[in-house]
């Protein structure tokens, strides 16, 4: 009887168990096909709109005040290229050295929570702070001027907290045993870090340094302090980072602020098409570097 009775019993909590899976299984539709289909609609909108203002002559262009329609936002494109390597180059090596520390190197705990604590404080403070800072550090106290190497500078304070820790999750998912199985054998610790721990964390370290390209291409906050908005061709490869130059970011929302035509709304969306552009072009490369590295591990 008793076995009797616990069927029934059984059956219903199974049955609610059901509703219950069912029931986040239709909320996790739901809100995967709204977030694909709210980023459908802001590339669509913006494509919508810009696309009929952009050409060739767009792209290969100088931008000119006196004359909008005829100006292009060459300029712009090599700013941007020039920001986001620079900052890359600057704050990877800095973020992940940072990172490899704290896991393997650090003997004192307080010293990673310090620096972790750190990390989210920095990560949660707006931009625009960091503009202000960057201003008065870089630009005025450096005497580095309103600048590209200025933004950059300012970009890696920016990055830095999201740099150590994707790095530090990719390091941590490595599997001890590999270090272990490699300190048994008489490898060094540097060693095992550079021929075994990072090639098998790269994957993690890209995805970081995607989203970091990615933050960079898309800030205008920190970077109209510091990089300026200067839209001049660059007179030299080097010299240039000592120069002011804005970023695509800054560009459209230079021209979209001054709104008194149609004209500059659409110029405006086809920045904003370019932009879009340049943001897949860099994840479509940085997923074959990756695919690059893994091939080759």
């Amino acid at each position: 009887m008793a076995e009797h009775e616990r069927t029934p019993l059984f059956l219903s909590v199974s049955k609610k168990r059901n509703k219950i899976e069912i029931l986040l299984k239709f909320i996790m539709w739901i809100s995967t096909a709204l977030t694909f289909s709210l980023i459908v609609l802001i590339i669509y909108y913006i494509l919508f709109n810009g696309l009929p203002w952009l050409s060739f002559n767009f792209i290969k262009n100088s931008y000119s005040e006196l004359h909008p329609k005829e100006s292009g936002i060459l300029p712009m494109i090599i700013n941007t290229l020039y920001v986001v390597i620079i900052t890359l180059l600057i704050v990877t090596p800095i973020g992940v050295g940072s990172t490899i520390y704290l896991v393997f190197y650090a003997r004192r705990v307080w010293v990673t929570k310090m620096v972790k604590i750190a990390s989210e404080i920095l990560s949660g403070i707006p931009s625009i702070i960091f503009g202000l800072f960057g201003y008065y550090v870089f630009c005025s106290g450096l005497k580095l001027g309103t600048s590209i190497l200025s933004g950059c500078l300012t970009m890696v304070l920016c990055l830095l907290p999201t740099v150590i820790r994707t790095s530090e999750e990719a390091l941590r998912t490595v599997p001890k045993t590999y270090f272990e199985a490699a300190s048994s054998l008489g490898a060094s610790k540097l060693k095992i870090i550079l021929k075994l721990i990072l090639p098998n964390a790269l994957s993690g370290i890209f995805t970081g340094i995607v989203l970091c390209a990615a933050r960079v291409i898309g800030e205008s906050a920190a970077l109209i302090y510091t990089a300026g908005m200067a839209y001049s061709m660059p007179r030299s490869i080097f010299g240039h980072v000592f120069e002011s130059g804005r970023t695509l970011t800054l560009h459209l929302y230079q021209v979209a602020k001054q709104a008194n035509s149609k004209d500059a709304f659409g110029l405006a969306f086809a920045a904003s098409s370019v932009l879009i552009l340049v943001i897949f072009v860099l994840n479509f490369v940085m997923d074959i570097i990756q695919k690059v590295s893994k091939r080759n591990r």
